[in-house]
Formats: structure tokens, C-alpha cells, sequence
């Protein structure tokens, strides 16, 4: 398959690339490298540097080949953000959206795998949350994730195209070559590695009176490249005629903000520094998937799906990659 990846020069973006280039898919890759880089874009995918927002470049990105499929990963992600600045969140995770699904019709391509989250959920219903469980977002990053999911279910109805909508819980860890490195981390996991290497100071917890059973949230963690791996099979489902629909990616457990530290010490061997912080806005007490769905769908296998194994995969990349990226 010809595949479109935009945001593939990302943390997620480049594991996705780097598995269809394994897999001898043709990836292509659109990245304006404002959160990415390209030191990340496997040599064998043909990579347009430039944003959705580009007319030129996104012409470009669909021209080289006839694409059959475009992966969106591109977009706004971080929650605190997303309360302070609600419009760029609509800008960058609805409108700019719109106008890929835009392009992807001008050139004849109707299928889209995007890149949607849990922060779609309400926060109070039981866990674990299913696929039919009631959609509420608690902040505007996952309102804005929302609607572009609805806006392709819109756009399905009328048999303007085809989508798959993968939820995401907390995406960790690394491949062999590609781990992550943002440029202004956020991520609790590199912030913890980080600390433990003596690379940054304390990090705070923030919330410890969360109703949970030692006061801090409580996430779920799914290693990036099982998650990279659901994007091709998602892919794969479209392509022989699946019905559009959303699936859920997580490992069904939850681990506390406490019990990630921990596990941090023990893989690196070495403590990490943290001071208490007050909650962020915006942010759940717990978030736990169930991936059964896309378990009997998709048939999809994490092969990560112990804590430990994924932070020791983040830790021995980080180790090798102490600066992250060259540029």
C-alpha cells in the first residue's frame, strides 16, 4: 500500500513509518517539523516537509504516488494546553483536519486511520472504558478530538470516505531506533528517565488527593510500537472493506503516577527526584481501556504489555539516545 503519513516525523508518526517500511508498505511522510524531526523519518520513506496548512507541499505529499490510505497523526495533544488556549486546539485538531480530508477527496482517496484519544470518554463512567462507553470530554484537546471523529462519521454516512479512529490511552516506550524526544516535555515517562539520568530536576506529581488508592491518577500504558502496529492493521481492515468505527488501544491495567515512579527506580536503578504539585485542569483521576475490540477486530497482539518492559525499552533508548535526536 501507498501510505500517507501526516505527522510522521512524531514521537508516534515515526514508529508508524518505521513499521511500514518493515512491512514493505510505500510510506510517505507530511511534517512541518514543529514538534517533530527528521532525524526520526526512516532513510526508506520519501519525506515533504511542510504542514496541512500548505497547499503546495500537501498537493505534493498526495502526487508522488496514488495514495491509498492516509494515517493523521498531526495535531495538538497536551491537556493544560488546551485549557488555556481552547482556539488553537479547534485550529490545529478540527479545522486544519478538515481541510486533510479536503485534499484526500480532490485526490480520490477515501480511506483515513486517525489518531484520536481517551480524553474523548467521560472520565465517571465505569472502567474500563469500552467503545460504547459515554463521550464527554473532561478538557478541549479531547472535545476537539471528538468532533473531528464525528465529523468523519458525518462524512462516512455519505460514503465520502472510510476511517478508523484509534483511541489512544498513554502511549511509552521506544523501538530499537525511535524513542520519544519532544522538544518541551510534558510526558511523564521521559520526564521520570530524565531525572533519573541527572539530565533535569524534580519532577512534580501533580495531585495527590485524586480518589484513587494512593491519591495520584491513574493511567493506562500501551508500548508505541503495539500501538504503531494497530495503525497497519487498521489500515489493513479498511482495505478489505471493514466497516468504519472506532477501537480503543491500552493494556487494560492502571498504574498510579506512584507506581510509574517506582517502576522507573527499579528499571533504571536509581532514584528519581519528585515534589508534590497541585491537579492540572483538565485531567481525570483514572483512564483504564478495554482493547477487546480491536483485540477480536483487528486482531490485534500487544507484545509489550508489561510496565516494566515498555519503560525498559524508553530507558535503554533514552541511554543510547541521551540527547535524542541530532537536530
Amino acid at each position: 500500500m501507498n501510505v500517507l503519513v501526516v505527522g510522521g516525523a512524531g514521537y508516534i508518526g515515526s514508529v508508524v513509518v518505521e513499521e511500514l517500511v518493515r512491512s514493505r508498505d510505500s510510506a510517505l511522510v507530511l511534517d512541518d517539523l514543529s514538534t517533530g524531526h527528521k532525524d526520526a523519518v526512516a532513510p526508506l520513506a520519501y519525506f515533504v516537509q511542510g504542514g496541512i496548512q500548505d497547499v503546495k507541499k500537501l498537493d505534493e505529499a498526495f502526487e508522488v504516488k496514488r495514495i491509498d490510505c492516509v494515517v493523521h497523526l498531526a495535531g495538538k495533544s497536551l491537556v493544560a494546553e488546551s485549557v488555556a488556549h481552547p482556539d488553537r486546539y479547534e485550529e490545529a485538531n478540527v479545522t486544519t483536519g478538515v481541510r486533510l480530508l479536503e485534499a484526500m477527496r480532490a485526490h480520490g482517496v477515501k480511506d483515513i486511520v486517525f489518531s484520536s484519544t481517551a480524553a474523548v470518554y467521560d472520565a465517571s463512567a465505569p472502567m474500563p472504558l469500552r467503545e460504547d462507553s459515554p463521550l464527554h470530554p473532561s478538557n478541549p484537546y479531547g472535545g476537539t478530538k471528538l468532533r473531528f471523529e464525528r465529523i468523519l462519521a458525518e462524512r462516512a454516512a455519505k460514503g465520502d470516505l472510510r476511517y478508523v479512529a484509534l483511541r489512544y490511552f498513554n502511549v511509552a516506550g521506544a523501538s530499537i531506533d525511535r524513542g520519544e524526544d519532544h522538544r518541551e516535555e510534558t510526558h511523564l515517562v521521559p520526564l521520570l528517565i530524565d531525572a533519573a539520568r541527572g539530565a533535569r530536576g524534580s519532577i512534580p506529581v501533580y495531585g495527590e488527593d485524586y480518589p484513587t488508592p494512593d491519591g495520584t491518577a491513574v493511567r493506562d500504558y500501551v508500548h508505541v510500537v503495539d500501538v504503531a502496529e494497530a495503525h497497519l492493521r487498521a489500515m489493513r481492515y479498511l482495505s478489505d472493506g471493514g466497516e468504519s468505527r472506532a477501537f480503543n488501544l491500552g493494556s487494560g491495567k492502571g498504574a498510579s503516577v506512584r507506581e510509574v515512579i517506582a517502576a522507573v527506580e527499579a528499571v533504571a536503578g536509581r532514584r528519581v527526584p519528585t515534589h508534590a504539585a497541585p491537579r492540572r485542569p483538565g485531567d481525570p483521576p483514572t483512564l483504564i481501556a478495554s482493547s477487546e475490540e480491536a483485540r477480536r477486530v483487528l486482531r490485534w497482539c500487544p507484545r509489550f504489555e508489561e510496565l516494566e518492559v515498555i519503560l525498559e525499552t524508553a530507558w535503554d533508548w533514552r541511554s543510547r539516545h541521551p540527547e535524542g535526536y541530532r537536530e
